[in-house]
């Protein structure tokens, strides 16, 4: 951070060579010179960690879990990249070799370019798999549950070369999932962080076009899967995110995501058809839909159900987190109103939790 401000907020790989390759005696230059400002950095990240760790503590005390959501991929421009740049698909000049992203589908006709570099794998084989363990094991220091997202890499990812502009001209590459993993649940068992059954405290975000060999390594470590409700009611009998055919109950499931619309901006978005669908799979009229969906999510057969603050207060998609395959006005939205003020619906959703056997000793934030 330090350094990103003495450049002006250019990316790393535009900085003096000696400091984009991070030699030694420009380092040791820069503590010299910038004492305080790293002093300052760290005492920042000093003060948020004593925070969390204490809302945490005060979390597990009243029986609430934490569940953190971790992207697949780091940015370009990171500290991760930049401190360890041979893990990553990168050039002798920073550039991008091959960059991240999703192919051609139903939903866009170029596919998704996430502009990421994707991992060198062979590198990290040979490290013993040991910067994702790291980085994994900081996000169970802060979380008592981690959604993994993005799952599918670890089996295959698209692979896009670093020049291009869409996504179109990638491929598929096979990826040691089940090595980290298992990798991961050894050191998980030394720390005490397995679930029961000797399960990983991982959940896989397994949306989208996922294929028997993704679903094979998900079920290989018992990994939750997801389900999201406002993709249920296509009208098809045999839809996955069917409450009807979940199909047991290792699964998490949410009336939306921060990837969705709030469940009232979906339901206001539907055409009399698509409305007179979910009424019929409801068997009632839709009179709230955020809350009716919740119910839906309660009363299923999955481990647990997420709703997100948006839908306990039937908000609107004024008040969306993000549009997928967009650069503006996401993540923007705040949450205004004081923690008193929420007591009505948190209290409601806790006796219709208890309803469905569900409560807070079981539950998650």
């Amino acid at each position: 951070m330090v350094l990103r401000r003495l450049q002006g907020g250019r990316p790393w790989w535009e900085w003096p060579a000696p400091l984009a390759q991070r030699h030694r005696p420009a380092l040791r230059q820069l503590v010299r010179a910038e004492r305080q400002a790293l002093l300052g950095e760290a005492l920042l990240q000093w003060q948020l960690e004593l925070q969390w760790q204490q809302l945490r503590q005060r979390a597990r005390q009243r029986g609430v879990r934490l569940l953190g959501d971790l992207p697949f991929y780091v940015a370009h421009d990171s500290v991760d990249v930049w401190q360890e740049p041979d893990l990553f698909s990168l050039g002798a000049e920073g550039q991008l070799l091959s960059q991240s992203g999703v192919p051609p589908d139903y939903f866009s006709a170029t596919g998704q370019l996430w502009g990421t570099p994707v991992y060198r794998w062979s590198r990290h084989w040979l490290g013993g798999f040991s910067w994702w363990l790291d980085r994994l094991e900081r996000q169970l220091e802060l979380f008592d549950l981690l959604r993994l997202d993005h799952f599918r890499a670890l089996e295959a990812f698209w692979n896009v070369p670093g020049g291009e502009q869409t996504a179109q001209n990638g491929s598929w590459v096979a990826a040691p999932g089940d090595v980290l993993l298992e990798l991961l649940r050894c050191r998980c068992r030394r720390r005490g962080w397995l679930l029961a059954d000797d399960h990983l405290p991982l959940i896989a975000e397994d949306l989208g076009v996922i294929t028997p060999a993704v679903e094979a390594l998900r079920d290989q470590f018992a990994l939750p899967g997801m389900k999201v409700l406002q993709f249920a009611f296509d009208g098809s009998g045999d839809n996955p995110y069917l409450p009807a055919n979940f199909g047991g109950s290792r699964w998490v499931v949410y009336t939306g995501t921060h990837d969705n619309a709030t469940s009232r901006g979906w339901w206001d978005s539907l055409d009399q058809e698509a409305r007179s669908r979910v009424e019929t799979a409801m068997a009632k009229p839709v009179q709230s839909p955020s809350w009716q969906l919740l119910q839906l999510a309660l009363a299923s057969t999955a481990e647990l159900a997420v709703v997100p603050i948006q839908d306990l207060l039937e908000l609107g998609d004024e008040a969306r987190f993000n549009t997928p395959g967009t650069i503006g006005g996401n993540w923007s939205w705040r949450l205004q109103l004081p923690i008193v003020e929420l007591a009505a619906v948190v209290h409601a959703y806790g006796a219709m939790a208890a309803g469905y056997g569900r409560g807070a000793a079981g539950g998650a934030a």
